[in-house]
């Protein structure tokens, strides 16, 4: 029977993803089978798997840390926020329907014979699994019926450790004040703290590590510092969002307001000539030399949004000069229009920014498979990429058509007039997430901008995305190794068991 150990943090982004892929990484390092868990997760980052079921990207990530190929058992429950105060409901990777907040919190207890039935799964398989809490396990409204923090460590009896993040400050506050609001039981779960993104000389930290441990009854088993390590985050806290521009290829993502898979263009970011923004105005905007519009929960409110504040039009304003590249939802946006017959979204229809021959109708189902093939002849800047192969997966409600009969270069075929891909002039858009993780594509489309800009960037960084990440898992374990009590860790496994 497979050990277990959780990970749960006084808020979010306290950086639980991270830990728990590091420790996967460790054990797997270390000969054991090991597998990541999260019963419920809220992002907007998603995976599909080999069998086209949906899944949280951050479980992807830590099964990739661990070596195993995603599993949605990894990851039952995943909400993705519509609106401020709903979400779509996806159960074992298949999408239940749109619930309100207050609607779900009452429905949530009713999905707790599907985690524990996804948790068995990954029992048959792993010898480890390691838990990710979400949020903190000390939010007072949520505590009743809860499955993914404190509920579920009771559900499969797991020893937790907790983690604060030093870097927003109050750690100390946010440790012993998490404890504090814990009840007796919960608490005695608790058999470690770990106090994270810490910056400078821990020496000058001890004084307060001896009065939280003493305080807090609960022994320090790492201090963590602030890793630089270019893996995938889970959601819209990402500190990427605040980079500046600095490289010599400056690469503008719009930022709308239900931004999704953002995680497509973490692959530039391991250039080194290469800056990644990411923008909410024209101010910010510039005059960059690529702009991705990525995907979107939303596209019909994002694409208005874009409309209201004066994004569209600059967008539309540079592409006579820039390259512009949709993805999912921005490949919507491109059309000349999106259709709503079904109300998956806002309901009826809305102009689009007509920079591709395509328009859009969003369907009941949503459709969701991996994808792998050539990209075929295409035109414009990024004739380079023609050829290249490349794999990845569809997520999307909306069915594309050329518009008229209008066909134009395309990345990957017509099915019944259906489109994956399209271009028009240096316009691109595709369906298709992780499409640039292949390092000849990036190294293509990165090329073409240093040319055109009139610079040269050197050869052979641009490796294969999942080459990269394979040494970030094990750069984040020998980081992990190095501040974390192993022996410690190991032996809160030893001592825990399963009924």
């Amino acid at each position: 029977m497979a050990k277990v150990i959780m990970v749960q943090g006084t808020m979010s982004n306290a950086g639980k993803s991270l830990l728990v892929a590091g420790l996967c990484r460790i054990f797997k390092q270390d000969g054991y089978r090991v597998a990541p868990f999260k019963s419920q997760n809220m992002a907007l980052n998603s995976f599909v798997t080999t069998e086209g079921l949906e899944m949280g990207r951050a479980q992807a990530m830590q099964a990739e840390a661990a070596g195993i190929t995603p599993m949605v058992c990894m990851n039952p429950i995943l909400l993705k926020p519509t609106n401020h105060t709903g979400s779509q409901v996806i159960v074992n990777g298949e999408v239940l329907g749109n619930m309100g907040a207050k609607e779900y919190f009452a429905y949530k207890k009713e999905l707790i014979p599907k985690i524990k039935k996804a948790f068995r799964q990954l029992e048959e398989f792993a010898d480890i699994i390691v838990i990710e809490g979400a949020g903190s396990p000390a939010e007072i409204n949520l505590k009743q019926n809860d499955i993914v923090n404190m509920g579920l460590a009771e559900m499969v009896d797991a020893p937790v450790l907790l983690v604060g993040d030093i870097d927003r400050g109050g750690v100390f506050a946010q440790l012993l004040g998490t404890l504090m609001l814990l009840i007796e039981e919960e608490k005695e779960r608790v058999k470690g703290l770990i106090i994270n993104k810490f910056r400078g000389d821990k020496s000058i930290l001890d004084p307060g590590i001896k009065f939280l441990e003493k305080k807090g009854q609960v022994p320090v088993v790492g201090v963590v510092p602030y890793m630089e390590v270019a893996l995938e985050d889970e959601d819209s806290l990402t500190e990427r969002f605040n980079k500046k521009q600095e490289g010599l290829i400056d690469i503008a993502v719009i930022r709308y307001p239900r931004i999704s898979n953002f995680t497509d263009f973490n692959v530039f970011e391991q250039i080194p000539e290469v800056t990644v923004r990411y923008v909410t105005s024209v101010r910010e905007l510039g005059h960059p030399d690529l702009i991705f519009l990525p995907g979107s929960k939303n596209t019909m409110g994002d694409l208005k949004w874009m409309r209201q504040n004066g994004l569209e039009a600059a967008i539309k304003q540079l592409s006579d000069d820039i390259p512009v590249f949709g993805i999912c939802g921005g490949y919507q946006m491109l059309g000349c229009r999106i259709d709503d017959p079904y109300n998956a979204e806002e309901g009826g229809s809305i102009r689009g920014m007509a920079l591709l021959p395509v328009t859009t109708v969003l369907q009941k189902q949503k459709k969701r498979c991996q994808i792998a093939g050539v990209i075929e002849k295409l035109d414009g800047i990024f004739s380079g990429i023609s050829g290249c192969n490349f794999k990845g997966y569809e997520i999307h409600m909306g069915q594309t058509v050329y518009q008229d009969g209008i066909e134009d270069s395309r990345v990957s075929g017509i099915e019944n007039k259906a489109v994956i891909s399209a271009h028009h002039k240096n316009v691109y858009g595709s369906y298709i997430h992780g499409l640039f993780d292949q390092g000849n594509i990036v190294h293509g489309i990165i090329q073409a901008l240093a040319k055109k800009k009139g610079i040269k960037i050197k050869e052979g960084v641009f490796e294969d995305y999942q080459t990269y990440k394979e040494k970030q898992y094990d750069k984040l374990a020998e980081t992990l190794r190095n501040y974390l009590d192993m022996e410690v860790i190991y032996e809160i496994l030893r001592e825990a068991h399963l009924d």
